[in-house]
């Protein structure tokens, strides 16, 4: 298990101390009961700083999903301690978890979930629209952000007239038109070629490099490895290492 030097408030990287996005101390989470009890999650210790894009890989089944489900308040951990800018979701209601998540998390899944019967623009919109922000000018952003993730011409295309790229272009829209400080993502290049990959991720690099952000991504993809900042191993629910690119003898990407 990796431990942490880190205070649950602060953390030092890169020559300053930085506030903390993610906190997570001792975090366990299991499934099912008796014989059929799944453990996810063995003791995750993981401190993610503002500023900062933290990459989770391992192999399939280790954790990396369900821990930023945890993260993201999707799901109640059994134990430990978990905050995201200095909140606990076990602590709150289902009403005050929806609407701080609502405000403050971007979740990129990995299934996309858009839907059917909406554009690519009012899907994008749907978060805005969450907020209370009337429909038109929630739809205007979300053809704008559209054109930031190179997709700005299929605003008024429905997700079933568009290819799965496209449309984990749309989700990934989606999750930054709030402008949320920590962005989630499961998978986020999966569907992608090499160039739109890496639009995407310098996208997503320019959002969480921002003072009071974070980035968190769940990823199988080598070819991004070179845009995060740290690189999380799990295995078997727990983390086994945290690393740089550099540390990993990965090129940083620009």
């Amino acid at each position: 298990m990796v431990t942490s030097s880190a205070t649950a408030g602060t953390m030092n990287g890169q020559g300053a101390t930085r506030k903390l996005a993610v906190h997570c101390k001792s975090v366990t989470k299991t499934y099912g009961a008796g014989g059929a009890k799944v453990t996810a999650l063995r003791g995750i210790d993981l401190d993610i700083a503002t500023g900062e894009l933290m990459m989770l890989v391992g192999p399939s089944g280790c954790g990396k999903t369900t821990l930023i489900s945890v993260i993201a308040g999707i799901l109640d951990r059994d134990a430990g301690e978990c905050t995201v800018f200095g909140v606990d979701f076990n602590t709150m209601s289902a009403s005050a978890k929806t609407k701080f998540r609502g405000s403050n998390v971007g979740f990129v899944f990995q299934a996309f979930n858009l839907i059917p019967t909406l554009t690519a623009a009012e899907n994008v919109a749907v978060p805005l629209m969450i907020l209370g922000e009337g429909r038109s000018a929630a739809v205007k952003k979300g053809k704008e952000m559209l054109e930031k993730v190179g997709l700005g011409e299929r605003y008024k295309s429905l997700p079933s007239q568009l290819s799965g790229g496209q449309q984990q272009r749309v989700a990934i829209a989606r999750a930054l038109v709030h402008e949320p400080r920590l962005i989630v993502c499961d998978e986020p290049t999966s569907a992608l070629d090499h160039e739109t990959g890496h639009v995407i991720m310098r996208l997503l690099k320019n959002v969480a490099l921002k003072d009071d952000r974070a980035l968190v991504i769940v990823t199988h993809d080598a070819r991004i490895f070179g845009f995060a900042d740290r690189i999380a191993k799990l295995d078997d629910g727990e983390v086994k290492s945290i690393q740089t690119p550099e540390e990993m003898n990965i090129g940083v990407a620009k």
